[in-house]
């Protein structure tokens, strides 16, 4: 039995059309304007299902703010510039990041400031958030006005749709997901064919054996050589902080979250985060395809702690309560730890050629 409208939505279009490609049934999932789980409230933070970085301290997005605050220096300091945050969340870090730039004037005046959302429940909240900083929303990055440029994304490109391929006696097919006798979803997978296998990266085409499965995620490797093309003929940098691996590595990391606990794909579509890891030396070589020169990507722990993470945790705490404290503390440690999100989250950066190194950037995985 389904349990959801978009369930039983999905499943009269694997009725009318067929097995879906994972990321069709991603994609619709997430992003569906009535029960995709994007059109729900409360995604975020201890209510939600999952929470991110700047939810946990006020520090990472100070940290981001500086760094942007960096870079358009070595940019020759533009103005104006565009400051472009993808999938912006509930605006948290945004917040903390505008926050912090209000004590560098000519660049906060320089700043105006752009947000690609898609949800209408996120919109609002980011409204309500960022409304006395002046954002423009869009839906895509061909919307962003042709000028110097700053985008940052943090946990952006990990939502974007997947397909996966698995590796079947000489050649590969698609997974996907249909229905079974008793009308529940599931997975199956399609016909072998030359498509499929011409998908698969030559890398791991080349190192599969009978049963593995490749991840590959086309709308992220999109965004990466969308915004390196624009960095090639327009001066700026890209940051990109995400969960995910590097060199690109075979397996499934698909997975969904409901109240911060892992739950099935399949289940209940629309009311869980589905999510997959991403391949940071994929998404690296589409954005220097697309003209980019590329930095990292390096540990989040690496990143934060060269921006002067600890430094700006010791001035907050000077005048924090005992509670706020250990509030700070447990926070800044959560980021930084080397046994979780310190090394699971990594950065990459895209600049525009012949620019700097990004700060941060000097070490590499």
């Amino acid at each position: 039995m389904i349990a959801t409208a978009l369930g039983q939505k999905i499943a009269r279009r694997i009725r009318a059309e067929g097995p879906l490609a994972v990321a069709a049934y991603m994609a619709m999932a997430l992003h569906d304007p009535e029960g995709g789980y994007y059109a729900r409230r409360e995604l975020i933070g201890a209510q939600g299902d999952f929470i991110t970085a700047p939810e946990i301290s006020q520090v990472f997005g100070e940290l981001i703010g500086l760094w942007c605050a960096v870079v358009w220096d070595q940019l020759g300091r533009p103005d104006p510039v565009v400051l472009a945050e993808l999938g912006p969340g509930r605006g948290v870090m945004i917040a903390d990041l505008l926050r912090t730039v209000a004590k560098m004037p000519d660049f906060r005046r320089a700043l105006r400031l752009y947000l690609l959302e898609t949800s209408a429940s996120l919109r609002a909240e980011q409204e309500r958030r960022l409304a006395k900083f002046g954002p423009v929303w869009v839906s895509r990055l061909d919307d962003l006005p042709e000028r110097p440029l700053l985008v940052v994304a943090n946990e952006f490109l990990d939502a974007l749709p997947v397909r996966q391929f698995v590796r079947r006696g000489t050649g590969w097919s698609e997974r996907m997901v249909t229905l079974d006798h008793k009308d529940r979803l599931v997975f199956v997978e399609g016909p072998a064919g030359a498509i499929a296998s011409m998908l698969v990266p030559p890398v791991l085409r080349d190192s599969a054996l009978e049963g593995d499965v490749v991840e590959i995620s086309p709308a992220a490797l999109a965004v990466a050589a969308d915004v390196g093309a624009r960095l090639s003929r327009q001066t700026g940098a890209a940051l990109f902080v995400d969960y995910g691996y590097f060199p690109s590595a075979l397996g499934t990391t698909l997975r969904a979250l409901h109240q911060h606990r892992a739950v099935s794909v399949l289940a209940a579509p629309g009311t869980a985060d589905i999510s997959a890891h991403v391949d940071f030396a994929a998404v690296a070589e589409a954005a220097r395809a697309g003209g980019a020169e590329i930095h990292g990507p390096v540990p989040q722990a690496c990143l934060l702690v060269k921006l002067g993470a600890r430094e700006r945790a010791a001035a907050l705490r000077e005048t924090a309560t005992p509670s706020q404290r250990r509030t700070l503390d447990s926070g800044v440690e959560r980021l930084l730890d080397c046994n979780g999100m310190g090394t699971l989250f990594k950065a990459i950066a895209l600049v525009s050629p012949g620019l700097p190194t990004p700060p941060g950037f000097d070490t590499t995985l």
